[in-house]
C-alpha cells in the first residue's frame, strides 16, 4: 500500500483540546447523493493514490444500506448512487434486511468490511473486496444480537480478531465490548470481555453502553482504539468519543482508558439532526504522528477531527481509569 497524505488541519489558535474538529465540517452532508436522507457512521481507508470509503446512506424511505465512495484527498467525495451489490464469498447465505455502520480494514491481501447486518435482528456482517468494485459477502460472525464489529488490521497469534458489542434487538440500553477470534473469517469463538461500562460517579459519559469505533492501530504503547460511550440523559442517549490502549499481544487486556471524553457533542451538526447529541467514530487514518478520525454526527452527516497520536496517548494514560 502506498504512502499517502492524510487529511489534516492544524490545531486552531487558542485551542487547548487534545483533538479538534475540521473547520469545514461536516465533510459529507446528508444530501450528498440524490437518494439520501442522511450519510453518517462511515469508514475510510487509503486506496490507490487516494482513499476509498464505505458509507452508511439511509434513503428517503429510511432504508439502511452501505455505498462505496472514492476521494483523492479524503475530504471531497464521489459516492456511488446505488448500494453495494454483494456476491457469495465463503457462504451462499447472503440474506440481509439492512446494512449500517460499516468499518473497513486491510488485512494481508484484501480489504475487509464489517457492518451491522439485518438477519432476524442485528448481527455482524463480513465481506471482502480487492478493488472496491466487487464485494464478496461471508458468513455472519455472530448470532443476533450484536453491533459494532471492528476487525484488527492484522492477525493476532495467527488468528483474525474482532471487537463487538453484544446487545438486544432495540435501541440497546446496555452494552460492553468483547473480542472474538477466527482462524478463517467463517467460524468465531474464544469470546472474551474487553471493556465494560463505567460506574456513573466515575465517568458518566460512558456509563450506559460502549462500543468499538475505528479500526485499532498499533503504537509503541499498544493498540490505540477510539470508541464511543453513551450516557442516558433526561433527553435520551448522548454519544461521545474516548480512547483506550490495548495490549499488543493480548488485546483483551485494557492498559489505559480515558476518564474524560476526547470529543462530545458540541457543534451544531452534532447537537441537531435525526438523532441529536451523537459523536460516533468509525474510521481513523494515521501517518505515524498524526491521526484523522471520521465520525458520524447526529446520525445525519460525517464529521472529521484531528490530533497528534502522542498527545492522545499521553491524555489516555494521564486520565486513565484503569
Amino acid at each position: 500500500m502506498n504512502k499517502i497524505q492524510i487529511p489534516w488541519e492544524e490545531r486552531p489558535v487558542g485551542c487547548t483540546d487534545v483533538m479538534w474538529r475540521y473547520s469545514q465540517n461536516p465533510v459529507i452532508g446528508r444530501y450528498h447523493i440524490p437518494s439520501s436522507n442522511s450519510i453518517f457512521n462511515s469508514a475510510v481507508v487509503p486506496f490507490g493514490d487516494g482513499f476509498a470509503g464505505v458509507f452508511r446512506c439511509d434513503n428517503k424511505a429510511v432504508q439502511m444500506n452501505i455505498f462505496v465512495g472514492f476521494s483523492k484527498d479524503g475530504i471531497h467525495w464521489d459516492i456511488n448512487h446505488e448500494p453495494i451489490k454483494f456476491k457469495a464469498g465463503n457462504t451462499e447465505m447472503i440474506e440481509s434486511e439492512y446494512k449500517y455502520d460499516p468499518r473497513v480494514t486491510w488485512i494481508e491481501d484484501r480489504y475487509w468490511v464489517t457492518w451491522c447486518n439485518g438477519y432476524h435482528g442485528p448481527t455482524i456482517g463480513i465481506a471482502y473486496t480487492f478493488d472496491f468494485k466487487e464485494f464478496f459477502q461471508c458468513e455472519n460472525a455472530f448470532l443476533p444480537f450484536n453491533r459494532n464489529g471492528v476487525l484488527f488490521p492484522q492477525k493476532i497469534d495467527g488468528k483474525y480478531a474482532m471487537l463487538s458489542r453484544p446487545s438486544d434487538n432495540g435501541h440497546t440500553p446496555f452494552g460492553d465490548i468483547y473480542i472474538s477470534y477466527s482462524p478463517d473469517m467463517k467460524y468465531w469463538g474464544e469470546h472474551r470481555c474487553v471493556m465494560k461500562v463505567t460506574p456513573f460517579p466515575e465517568s458518566a459519559w460512558q456509563c450506559t453502553k460502549i462500543g468499538a469505533g475505528s479500526v485499532p492501530f498499533l503504537t509503541e504503547e499498544g493498540w490505540l482504539l477510539f470508541y464511543h460511550g453513551v450516557i442516558t440523559t433526561c433527553n435520551g442517549f448522548r454519544y461521545a468519543m474516548g480512547s483506550a490502549i490495548l495490549d499488543k499481544d493480548h488485546p483483551e487486556k485494557v492498559l489505559y482508558r480515558t476518564r474524560e471524553y476526547l470529543i462530545g457533542p458540541a457543534a451544531s451538526y452534532e447537537l441537531q439532526g435525526d438523532v441529536p447529541n451523537v459523536v460516533f467514530p468509525c474510521a481513523a487514518l494515521q501517518d505515524g504522528e498524526r491521526v484523522a478520525v471520521y465520525y458520524g454526527a447526529a446520525d445525519t452527516v460525517v464529521g472529521m477531527a484531528f490530533g497528534y497520536i502522542k498527545e492522545i496517548i499521553d491524555f489516555t494514560k494521564r486520565t486513565s481509569i484503569i
